[in-house]
């Protein structure tokens, strides 16, 4: 296994340009949980010239979903969503809002993989 690099949250972007694809990471610090809907809204305001609810310049963000819960049990766990459904949104959240990280799961449209590259190298 390899070295496990461990950032915290938010970091900025000498820690982003210092990763590579297939690096071990441990983020301590704040991630900011938000899927499509929160995307949706959050570049509506944008588009509207309102002020977002929370400062994102820098956050990290954790595309995560819930999933149901267990017969007898109050929640059910929660993990990586599907990062594409965010793509349509993303390049305004890194250009625009300045979010410096991304966590869920697939691959990303080539309009998120240029805007990454633009905002870090």
């Amino acid at each position: 296994m390899s070295e496990v690099k461990r950032i915290t949250a938010p970091f900025d972007k000498e820690v982003v340009k210092s990763l590579k694809a297939g690096d071990n990471v441990l983020i301590s610090g704040t991630i900011i949980a938000a899927r499509d809907a929160a995307h949706k809204a959050l570049t509506e305001a944008l588009a509207r010239g309102e002020k977002l609810p929370v400062e994102l310049k820098g956050e990290t963000i954790y595309y995560v979903g819930p999933t149901p819960a267990k017969p007898n049990q109050a929640i059910g766990a929660a993990g990586p969503t599907t990062s594409g459904r965010m793509d349509k949104y993303t390049p305004t959240m890194i250009n625009e809002v300045g979010i410096n990280g991304m966590i869920g799961k697939g691959y990303r449209n080539d309009a998120v993989v240029d805007a990454m590259k633009k905002s870090c190298c």
